[in-house]
């Protein structure tokens, strides 16, 4: 049987992390890896979910399944996370949520429920997106098509090319978006452009699927869900995959969110039914604790306000790093201008230089960055700065 098949080709970023695991020096650096760490180079457990942990121990009662729809505080809670407690969609009857394994099982079951309904539908993916995208959703049968989103040279949203592109879409295909902090170039739409898309969404009925999976590392909470809030309310129809890995600091418990918002109440029934019925064909039920966790912060007032406290310190970071290695790397040989990582919003951006100069950060000081050029700012440390800062600047004379 197994004869037949062919080595996989190692994903680039996971092979750069082997490859940095691999590597004997002590003063070497991770900017491929996509999780937050603090400043001490960790990806710590939050405070409030600890305690959160600690108040579950106690109630907690049975590890029997809890259904295919996940917890339903969770996905209560979820819901206000996204679209604000006073939202028009909330008491419309159009929105059905379930659980799903982190972000990228939100997408899957998105996509398949898509599939089953419009199959011929396109997908319209950015370019560039995060990585896994087109191999996660194409995987589920879509034809994808591609739309401008970043430009290189200004290091800005490619928004009038990109317009241009979504003003020629298709009615009933779908077109995905990301909903803040941009993977991999940390260039997010600006509320003005949400609102054009949104106007040319409308005009032209396709449906967009948001992929939000770093809300309150932006701009906040509130701010990082203009988009979704504003489509969620002008639009009849609407996807969207979030996640809980980075602003709850739940990577391995795989905690996700998959929301449809129907025309009418009676296709949301029929969404959900559609949403639950794939589910149970790719993993049965949702895994628990992560989901639990989240209700109860979100669901305690002091444990959510603690969350907040901490998640605004992780946003905090992110941009003094931001700033910190802008302004280090600023005056460089080449002259190279990287005043937009400023800019630009989340752990990710461009870095936007040559080949060889990553070769050489690799080689010469053992600084890893995938070959986009993209980096994680939370991998900058108040340890490292200098050293990469330095080294940045050496391979640019």
């Amino acid at each position: 049987m197994f004869e037949s098949l062919k080595p996989v080709a190692a994903d680039p970023i996971l092979g750069l992390m082997a490859a940095f695991r691999e590597d004997p020096r002590d003063n070497k650096i991770d900017l491929g890896v996509g999780v937050y760490m603090n400043d001490r180079g960790q990806t710590p457990v939050m405070d409030a979910v600890k305690r959160a942990e600690a108040k579950l121990a106690e109630l907690e009662n049975t590890k029997s399944y809890q259904g295919i729809a996940g917890d339903a505080e969770y996905n209560s809670r979820m819901l206000e996370l996204l679209f604000g407690s006073g939202h028009s969609v909330l008491g419309s009857g159009r929105v059905k949520s379930l659980q799903a394994p982190g972000g990228s099982g939100s997408l899957r079951v998105g996509a398949e429920v898509i599939r089953r309904a419009r199959p011929e539908a396109k997908l319209w993916v950015g370019t560039p997106t995060w990585p896994n995208h087109i191999p996660l959703l194409g995987s589920a049968g879509f034809e994808i098509e591609e739309y401008p989103y970043y430009d290189i040279a200004s290091r800005e949203v490619n928004i009038d090319l990109m317009l241009e592109t979504l003003r020629k879409v298709p009615a009933g295909d779908v077109v995905l978006l990301h909903g803040c902090c941009h993977n991999p170039t940390g260039a997010d739409l600006t509320n003005q452009q949400w609102d054009q898309i949104t106007d040319i969404a409308l005009e032209r009925g396709f449906v967009p699927f948001i992929d939000i999976a770093y809300q309150g590392l932006g701009d906040g909470l509130d701010e990082d869900a203009y988009g979704v809030r504003l489509m969620a309310e002008k639009l009849p129809e609407l996807v969207i995959a979030s996640s809980c890995s980075k602003n709850f600091g739940l990577y391995r418990e795989r905690t996700g969110s998959i929301t449809f918002i129907a025309q009418t109440s009676e296709q949301a029934e029929i969404v959900g039914g559609q949403a639950m019925s794939i589910a149970r064909q790719i993993y049965s039920m949702p895994p628990a604790h992560g989901a639990l966790l989240v209700s109860l912060i979100l669901g305690d007032e002091t444990l959510c306000a603690d969350w907040k406290a901490e998640l605004e310190e992780v946003r905090q970071r992110i941009i003094s790093m931001r700033t910190l290695l802008a302004d280090n790397i600023q005056n460089n040989a080449q002259g190279v201008d990287f005043s937009h990582i400023k800019r630009q919003k989340g752990m990710f951006s461009f870095l936007g230089i040559a080949p060889e100069h990553l070769v050489r950060l690799r080689e010469e000081f053992g600084i890893y960055i995938v070959s986009s050029t993209r980096i994680n700012l939370a991998g900058i440390n108040s340890s490292n700065i200098d050293y990469l800062a330095n080294a940045i600047r050496a391979v640019l004379k």
